[in-house]
């Protein structure tokens, strides 16, 4: 796999994959929906898919001595990759806004999400979603995408707005917690949406290996 996932990273992958990443850092931007910044790291991701097909890359790939199922799992770790790069720095402006940030008057001032655990843990969920929805998509065909990505923007940003509106709602204003407030309910919040993604991610893997084995290249 290791061969399989550098040839994705070589010879598949946009350099926008690469570039795109530091739209984590969005995470640090204060008065502005963070979550956009997962949308734009996806959106990277989608280029990357974009190229690959120009330049038949399936076909290629399937030409290679390799079974047809590790052509997927290629695809799903370079994607899983991608967003693992973006998820760090999210963590690291995270970090820096609970803690020496944590009492900034731009941050405190903020009426849109914090970018806390609950966020972090919401990126995952919206990565978690890319990759069912858009990346699972893309092999019942290996070729068209364009729907499963429209799908994806859909959700996407119904989840980026609901999110934001959820600490809105009497009751949960625990979920914009600043700094390290209420600790324990926001690490709960970060593992779940971590669970999230990785259940998305393997039951999206699995069906689409099973999709790209009957599929006639």
């Amino acid at each position: 796999m290791r061969n399989v996932l550098l040839k994705e990273m070589r010879l598949s992958a946009s350099v926008l994959s690469y570039l795109f990443i530091l739209f984590g850092l969005m995470f640090f931007v204060p008065g502005y929906p963070v979550l956009c910044g997962v949308f734009f790291v996806t959106l990277g991701i989608f280029h990357s898919f974009q190229s690959a097909r120009e330049a038949n890359d399936i076909v290629f790939s399937a030409l290679l001595p390799i079974a047809k199922r590790d052509i997927v799992k290629g695809k799903f770790l370079f994607v899983c990759l991608i967003e693992g790069c973006a998820f760090l720095l999210m963590a690291l402006a995270v970090i820096l806004r609970m803690t020496v940030f944590s009492q900034s008057a731009v941050y405190r001032g903020n009426a849109m999400m914090n970018a806390n655990l609950f966020a972090l843990g919401a990126a995952c969920v919206i990565f978690g979603l890319f990759n069912w929805i858009f990346v699972g998509g893309f092999f019942k065909t290996a070729y068209k995408f364009g729907r499963p990505f429209v799908l994806f923007i859909v959700v996407c940003f119904t989840a980026i707005f609901t999110a934001e509106a959820l600490h809105h709602i009497p009751g949960l204003e625990k979920l914009n917690a600043f700094g390290t407030d209420d600790i324990v309910i926001q690490l709960i919040l970060l593992a779940a949406g971590i669970l999230i993604f990785l259940l998305l991610t393997v039951l999206s893997c699995r069906k689409a290996w099973k999709r790209f084995e009957r599929i006639d290249l």
